[in-house]
């Protein structure tokens, strides 16, 4: 690390929670004391952007007011309830974590370090930040805005993602982090790589710290953060089924509890391909329908559907039955309403598989 950020650390606190003081965003959690709020906040910002979170984060809040009403909750309820904001995992490890609240800690949210690390969903960054801002707690913080802003402050020639650019980025974040107003500072800096120094349009002009940043005395802020090279995401495909029968209900299954869009319900179908069909998916869909028994009216291909997940990208093909029965067994999953559905957590892709297929 360069010698002059040691000399210039608390002068770059206060320029920074200068700037906070007059340009700080204005945002529902950020005057909150309460733990569990700022944690329900830190989560759902996790790869989130602020304007989608906020209506969840109230909506959420008016349904899970209470750490303790989310414990007891069943977990299709709480997918049901983040249905949209996607990463779905953090619904299920918030769900977890609510219940590890009331069994190890009386209900109470922890207020040591490592007790909040210990929770599930919870890594070092986000339990800094929610004891930082809510206790004003002495923690450094390390989310991916405050990677950007440090990377460029460097200049840093390290991936940010290998162990060595990592660990100089803590050891700046926590020489920079004041004794006085922690939490504060958590919020400032985490504002400062949202607005001014955005991933694409960063305004140099206007940041507090210009004239300390390496990356923007050099003009090449854009080449900040380095990560290391990464592989094409693979493509993969699937054909899925629209079953609805003769009173208008729609077959679904849930998913495995684990694992990708776990515990959320989606149409039946068959397993992911790692190359395209090499027959018309029509003719997949009615070999798999007819081994199930699954039999009715004519089989209507609809538009697919692109979705793109953190570690592949895949395409789905909807196909559309009409069974001509309201009493047809299905081999896994049940038959719902119209209505029903609207209450059930199902992920965006499926909700588009589902638009495709029904119109």
């Amino acid at each position: 690390m360069p010698q002059q950020f040691k000399t210039i650390a608390p002068q770059l606190a206060k320029q920074l929670l200068d700037h906070y003081d007059l340009h700080g965003r204005d945002l529902p959690w950020r005057s909150e004391r309460d733990l569990y709020r700022i944690w329900i906040s830190e989560i759902m910002l996790q790869q989130t952007g602020v304007q989608t979170v906020i209506p969840y984060y109230h909506a959420f809040l008016q349904r899970f007011p209470t750490v303790g009403q989310l414990a007891e909750a069943e977990q299709e309820a709480v997918l049901s309830q983040w249905q949209g904001l996607g990463y779905y995992r953090r619904a299920r490890m918030l769900h977890r974590a609510a219940q590890q609240i009331i069994a190890q800690h009386g209900g109470g949210f922890p207020q040591e370090l490592a007790d909040v690390v210990a929770l599930p969903g919870v890594g070092p960054s986000t339990a800094a930040a929610i004891l930082a801002i809510g206790r004003d707690q002495h923690h450094a913080i390390l989310d991916g805005n405050v990677i950007r802003v440090l990377s460029r402050l460097l200049a840093l020639d390290e991936p940010v993602d290998g162990a060595a650019g990592k660990k100089t980025l803590w050891q700046l974040a926590r020489l920079l982090t004041p004794a006085d107003r922690p939490g504060d500072y958590a919020q400032a800096i985490m504002d400062l790589g949202a607005t001014l120094c955005s991933r694409q349009k960063p305004d140099c002009p206007s940041c507090p710290w210009q004239h300390h940043c390496v990356a923007a005395s050099r003009n090449n802020p854009l080449a900040y953060p380095v990560k290391k090279s990464k592989k094409k995401s693979p493509q993969r495909y699937q054909c899925m089924w629209v079953l609805v029968d003769s009173a208008g209900r729609v077959a679904l299954r849930q998913r495995p509890e684990e694992g990708l869009l776990g515990g959320m319900w989606e149409p039946l179908g068959e397993p992911l391909r790692s190359t395209a069909p090499d027959e018309s998916t029509l003719e997949i869909a009615q070999k798999a329908l007819t081994r199930q028994g699954l039999h009715g009216g004519e089989l209507v291909e609809k538009e697919s559907v692109q979705h793109v997940f953190t570690h592949f990208r895949l395409t789905v093909y909807p196909i559309y039955r009409e069974i001509h029965s309201h009493t047809t067994p299905l081999p896994e999953g049940r038959w719902f309403t119209p209505q029903e559905i609207t209450q059930l957590p199902i992920s965006t892709l499926h909700r588009k598989v589902l638009k495709s297929a029904l119109g």
